[in-house]
């Protein structure tokens, strides 16, 4: 099954938050940028992938279009493992991680996407899980960094369903503010986003105890420090989770020798898609660490991300961004109801995009790279 085509998108979807965004690592949030990959075969078939977009989507699809697509063509797509072995070589040059990592994502998800259809199954049949409809998911909201909003966004996430919260605030106000908005009983994870030393974690972590998180996720800069994690998780008395930022399985295998971590929380859209995240999953149960995927995105991303969870991790809460899109090319297979999402039951990621509405938020694309 030779690779013929290969094609990539950037869309920029509005969205509301409920609030203004406060800003995360100088940037705003009010639109999500996705990097879109098609892979074409000879045979008919085809499959989508995502890579890391938000702020690095132009990195990403420079990749794609300049160093990814072109090795691709007459390639068999069915040799997942090999490509994704003789690229990953031949891009170690670049680093272990970003936009060229993000872009081999985008690949392994695809090509994953044409062995379920070529299957006729959906990708969780296919990686073995046992047989699930939905996955519970928890809201994990953006950074508002003012108390009254984060207690509204809590009483509306509660509303629609939500019974566990995840903030990307940094300072106590806000921490308390969500812990009083939705009672004693729910879950409560901060993610920080790297923005302290390790004596500020720890002064952190402590300052936080009295609100009962579940974890307290990326507390240090720099996020590879994994003896300053593992200090933070012993002093501060509190369940570290990271691996959003991990640069590979090695990186995984380091946290875990440190015992840095509890929670490990790779993205199948930075990683390594779905071969690098089973291959996580399995060091992890090796470790005795709990794996709760990352999931930041909504694109093809998202629905490998179902697929995944739904195989390493199906008790666990599935993250899902508390925005709502103006639209969706994935349509509903997106949206939390009642605080669950479907995990689709036809072949390949269960769904590809509806091209009308990826057409009409096009940044950038459609990229065609042939024969």
């Amino acid at each position: 099954m030779k690779i013929t085509a290969v094609e990539t998108y950037w869309t920029r979807i509005p969205f509301d938050m409920g609030g203004k965004p406060a800003s995360v690592g100088g940037l705003g949030w009010q639109s999500m940028n996705t990097v879109w990959l098609r892979i074409v075969t000879d045979q008919g078939l085809e499959g989508w992938g995502e890579g890391f977009g938000h702020a690095s989507a132009a990195a990403t699809k420079t990749v794609m279009d300049g160093q990814l697509a072109p090795a691709l063509i007459g390639q068999d797509a069915r040799d997942i493992a090999g490509l994704r072995a003789r690229l990953s070589k031949a891009f170690h040059g670049f680093g272990r991680n970003g936009p060229h990592v993000f872009a081999l994502s985008a690949l392994d998800i695809a090509l994953w996407d044409i062995a379920g259809k070529a299957a006729g199954l959906p990708l969780w049949r296919l990686l073995g899980a046992t047989p699930v409809t939905q996955l519970t998911s928890y809201a994990s909201l953006l950074r508002y960094g003012e108390a009254s909003q984060v207690a509204a966004a809590c009483e509306r996430a509660v509303a629609r369903g939500y019974r566990d919260i995840k903030l990307h605030e940094i300072t106590v106000p806000e921490v308390r503010a969500a812990r009083q908005a939705i009672g004693p009983d729910a879950r409560l994870m901060v993610d920080t986003n790297c923005p302290w030393t390790v004596w500020q974690a720890i002064e952190m972590a402590r300052r936080m105890r009295e609100f009962d998180l579940t974890w307290l996720e990326e507390p240090v800069m720099p996020p590879g420090d994994h003896a300053g994690l593992a200090r933070v998780r012993r002093e501060g008395g509190v369940s570290i989770a990271a691996g959003e930022n991990a640069a590979g399985l090695h990186d995984f295998l380091d946290q875990f020798n440190a015992g840095a971590i509890d929670v490990a929380q790779p993205s199948v859209i930075k990683i390594g898609g779905p071969s690098a995240m089973l291959e996580i999953a399995a060091l992890a149960k090796a470790f005795g660490v709990r794996v709760v995927p990352h999931n930041a995105y909504f694109g093809p991303g998202f629905l490998a991300s179902l697929h995944v969870n739904a195989t390493i991790a199906p008790d666990e809460p599935f993250e899902r961004l508390f925005i709502d899109l103006e639209a969706s090319p994935l349509h509903d297979f997106v949206v939390a109801k009642d605080g669950k999402v479907t995990v689709p039951d036809k072949p390949g990621l269960g769904c590809d995009p509806d091209m009308d509405v990826l057409r009409r938020y096009l940044i950038a694309g459609p990229a065609l790279h042939d024969a």
